[in-house]
């Protein structure tokens, strides 16, 4: 049976996330701090006490994926704060560095002797951090972190891609989610249909592209 890790698998995406790779046949192993009664009713793998931010947390992954031989990682977990330039919290402009940016590049790396030829990596980043596609500002943190974990993706595609691993960096769309406060134009098994139809898709020669779940590449 193919295995599928999945950070921040407690809620939104990632819990339909673990849903649909269930369905699909996967055995899931679903990272997350602590597990809703959502996920738990799923009845996958639960790995709790999982912070992308701590090496803490990281190693509670690495322990229980010991030995095993990991078919696809989908770094979920990510946390939005809203900062305007009269409001730079910095604290929590580095609290999303943490986990958006440094969390995905942390567990990939914590997680890469588990990875076979055939392997597949995804983050599950955000169109706001497309310098290009910034038509409003503000955002600070959730932005730069964003921009920061899409080059850390880049560099990941490059790295792994000797061993026959690819790597997606994919926005999920505006999707409506505890994080969003509900707000967005799609809902979370949507987006992550859309999330598991590019990591189907991808190979080695578009290892490295930043998709939109919907197919469309978005620009840097």
């Amino acid at each position: 049976m193919s295995i599928a890790v999945i950070t921040g698998a407690s809620r939104g995406i990632g819990l339909e996330l673990a849903r649909q790779l269930k369905a699909k046949g996967f055995e899931v192993f679903a990272a997350c701090r602590k597990p809703s009664s959502a996920l738990q009713e799923l009845q996958t793998t639960i790995v709790e006490g999982v912070d992308v931010a701590s090496d803490e947390g990281i190693g509670r992954l690495v322990a229980a994926l010991a030995g095993k031989t990991i078919d696809v990682l989908i770094n979920n977990a990510g946390i939005l704060t809203s900062e305007e330039l009269g409001d730079l919290n910095i604290d929590r402009i580095r609290k999303q560095f943490e986990v958006n940016s440094l969390g995905p590049l942390r567990v990939t790396a914590a997680l890469t002797e588990g990875f076979a030829k055939g392997s597949k990596v995804a983050i599950v980043t955000s169109r706001m951090g497309s310098i290009t596609d910034n038509t409003s500002g503000s955002r600070y943190g959730y932005r730069m972190s964003k921009a920061a974990v899409n080059m850390a993706g880049v560099s990941l595609a490059h790295d792994l891609k000797e061993r026959g691993i690819a790597v997606a960096i994919v926005h999920p769309g505006f999707v409506r989610t505890e994080m969003t406060n509900q707000q967005g134009f799609i809902d979370p098994p949507q987006a992550a249909q859309g999330i598991l139809e590019r990591i189907e898709e991808l190979t080695l020669q578009t290892s490295g592209t930043f998709w939109h779940s919907n197919g469309e590449t978005l620009p840097w």
